[in-house]
């Protein structure tokens, strides 16, 4: 492990197992919700080298245009000091990182959000996979990999890959803990990186609210070690040895998130953290319309709940 970054706690990077990318910071910047150029370029200047994108977010371009002026303001000396994941592709000659968002293939057309439940087909995992790997082949990438994938939909792509993933990018934080699908990639080889890691937003759509930051174990592990909620909750995933990206527009909640490096959580925290009851928030359903219904696909078999 190496270290990035000009901040008070240097950012650990981690090695991948698979692919030619540059080691993958331990922390990153998440661009979901079209993410303004200026915030994208704020979280660089405090510190950020790792920046997570989709075409899904509509932050493509923004996050194309920040590392640019990054690099004309002298923030950066070049394109490369920074990592960028994609979930499709932006104005870069190359992705760090390129992965398959969702397991999940819609009828050709524009990219809708929340998409027609009608317009879901089977997911045709071998050549989808293919394709990702002559990506990383010719260059485009420089490691590939997969999000939102269970245990079972990496077994499939396991099976024939020449190229493993390099990458799984899943929901998980204190309250999604993802023990089993950890200890899986784990044992493959396969990078974990924690999207939602604060929670986000109230996915579910049951009005529920935020289990993170609205935990009381965690709010007593903050209080007495001096931490946010936030701070903690980053910390335990950074000690399971997990990447994690945060969406942040604010400066100084970036700095502070950038930050955390300097301590550790205890036994007893850990064994606390543990007993958390585990929900999670982020399903494929929330990918589509209330209205209608699937045709071609089950959604049982994205939705596999795995704790």
């Amino acid at each position: 492990m190496g270290s990035v970054g000009n901040t008070a706690a240097a950012v650990t990077e981690v090695a991948l197992r698979f692919g030619n990318a540059r080691p993958i910071p331990a922390v990153g910047m998440g661009t979901a919700v079209s993410a303004p150029m200026n915030a994208v370029l704020a979280a660089i200047e405090v510190g950020f080298r790792h920046l997570d994108t989709a075409a899904m977010y509509g932050s493509e371009r923004s996050v194309g245009e920040a590392v640019a002026e990054a690099v004309r303001r002298g923030l950066l000396e070049s394109r490369e000091e920074v990592f960028v994941t994609s979930k499709l592709n932006l104005q870069m000659e190359y992705l760090d990182l390129y992965l398959i968002h969702w397991p999940v293939c819609m009828k050709p057309g524009p990219i809708a959000f929340p998409a027609k439940k009608e317009d879901a087909v089977p997911f045709a995992f071998e050549g989808v996979w293919r394709a990702m790997e002559e990506c990383q082949r010719l260059g485009l990438a420089k490691a590939i990999g997969v999000s939102n994938f269970t245990t079972k939909h990496l077994d499939k792509i396991l099976a024939f890959a020449s190229i493993p993933p390099a990458v799984n990018q899943v929901e998980l934080n204190p309250v999604w803990q993802q023990r089993k699908l950890r200890a899986y990639c784990a044992d493959k080889g396969i990078h974990v990186v924690a999207y939602s890691p604060l929670g986000g937003q109230d996915w579910s759509r049951t009005g529920e609210g935020n289990g993170v930051l609205g935990s009381q174990v965690l709010a007593e592990i903050a209080q007495r070690r001096g931490k946010t909620i936030a701070q903690v909750s980053l910390r335990w995933i950074y000690e399971q040895g997990v990447t994690w990206i945060v969406k942040s527009f604010n400066k100084e909640r970036l700095k502070q998130n950038l930050d955390n490096f300097d301590w550790k959580l205890t036994e007893e925290d850990w064994l606390k953290i543990r007993q958390i009851p585990q929900k999670k928030y982020v399903t494929a359903a929330v990918l589509f319309s209330t209205e209608g219904e699937f045709t071609s696909v089950d959604l049982a078999d994205m939705d596999v709940v795995e704790e």
